[in-house]
C-alpha cells in the first residue's frame, strides 16, 4: 500500500476521491468508507451518463457543473474512472485513492457482478474489454492519467494506491 500520510483518523477521510479502472471496487470502496465519514456516494458514472442506461453521455459541462456541486458539500465520497471529471472534486478533496488492481482481476469482478444500469449483453462485452485496456488506452480515463493525477495530487491531502483486495480490505479496516 502506498501511502503518503500516515493519519488514519476518519476526518482525514471525510472528502474522498476514488479513481481506478472499471472492475476494480470503486463503488464497493465507496459505500463502505462512505458509511465511515458518515457521508453521501457520489457515483461519477450517474454524472457521466444521462439517465436510463449507459448510452447517452450527458454534456460534458454540465457533468463538470455537476460534480463540482456535489463536491460543494462536506462530506462525500466521488468515485468513478473518468479522471476528468474527478479532477473537478480534488480541490475539495481530503483524500485520494486510487484502485490499482490487475486487469485480470477488474475483468473478472466485472463478470462477477454481471449487467448492471440497464445495459445489454453487447455494451457489457465492450465493457469487459475496455477495461482488458486499461494499462494501454491513452485517456483522462486510463491508467497512465490515473497515474498522472496521482502524482500530481498535493501533499497536503492524503493518497493511498492499493494494488489488491488485501490492500483494500485493510486500509477499510484502518478507518472503520
Amino acid at each position: 500500500m502506498t501511502q503518503e500520510c500516515t493519519a488514519t483518523n476518519r476526518s482525514a477521510y471525510r472528502r474522498t476521491v476514488i479513481v481506478g479502472n472499471s472492475g476494480s471496487g470503486k463503488s464497493w470502496l465507496a459505500v463502505r468508507l462512505a458509511r465511515v465519514v458518515n457521508g453521501a456516494v457520489i457515483d461519477l458514472d450517474a454524472i457521466h451518463w444521462e439517465p436510463g442506461g449507459y448510452g447517452r453521455r450527458r454534456d460534458a459541462e454540465a457533468a463538470r457543473a455537476m460534480v463540482r456541486e456535489a463536491a460543494a458539500g462536506e462530506r462525500w465520497v466521488i468515485e468513478g474512472v473518468y479522471g476528468w471529471l474527478a479532477q473537478e472534486a480534488l480541490p475539495r478533496a481530503t483524500a485520494l485513492i486510487w484502485l490499482d488492481l490487475p486487469e485480470a482481476e477488474c475483468m473478472a469482478n466485472l463478470r462477477h457482478r454481471g449487467l448492471r444500469g440497464g445495459g445489454d449483453e453487447a455494451s457489457f462485452a465492450a465493457l469487459i474489454a475496455w477495461a482488458g485496456e486499461y494499462r494501454t488506452r491513452e485517456n483522462a480515463n486510463s491508467f497512465k492519467a490515473h497515474e498522472v493525477m496521482f502524482d500530481a495530487c498535493a501533499r497536503n491531502r492524503l493518497r493511498l494506491r492499493l494494488r489488491s483486495r488485501e490492500e483494500i480490505l485493510g486500509f477499510l479496516a484502518s478507518v472503520a
